[in-house]
């Protein structure tokens, strides 16, 4: 098991899941705020935020997993990340529905993505955290939406 996985995590609620991206990706967390939408962007690209004058795309997670959307509620922000290309570094929204806290985790604490077998995309998945019985799911951010496609969304806006 490699150390580099080893570290704190940003850790948050999505349905009833626990997941966990790296602390050292998470640029800042905020509250909801209007978001634009973009014509012809996939389901899940709820648009893009002004933030501090900074036009940075927003995606939702629940729709980029598959999983039901929600309305969102009181506890609903969104997770500013960095993601990192080939070419490029740019930021990104998260849309999640509640962020929980701050866990430093130890590489013995996680353990590979399981296979699922070839119709399931596990690429995201940077390793699950068993931690005190409950299992988090720990995200590659760089894989769940690469740099080159947030930079597409950025010319569209």
């Amino acid at each position: 098991m490699e150390d580099t996985k080893a570290g704190k995590y940003l850790t948050f609620k999505l349905a009833d899941e626990d997941y966990g991206i790296s602390l050292l990706k998470v640029r800042e967390i905020i509250g909801m705020m209007p978001i634009t939408s973009v014509p012809r962007t996939p389901e899940f690209v709820k648009g893009v935020i002004n933030l501090r004058g900074k036009v940075i795309p927003v995606t939702d997670l629940r729709l980029r997993f598959s999983m039901p959307e929600i309305d969102y509620t009181d506890r609903t922000c969104i997770i500013v990340v960095e993601v990192v290309g080939q070419e490029t570094t740019v930021q990104m929204g998260i849309v999640v529905d509640a962020v929980t806290e701050v866990l430093p985790v130890k590489a013995e604490e996680i353990e590979t993505a399981p296979e699922f077998g070839a119709k399931v995309d596990t690429r995201y998945i940077l390793g699950m955290a068993n931690m005190d019985g409950a299992v988090k799911i720990l995200l590659d951010i760089d894989r769940v939406m690469t740099a080159e496609e947030i930079a597409e969304l950025e010319k569209a806006a």
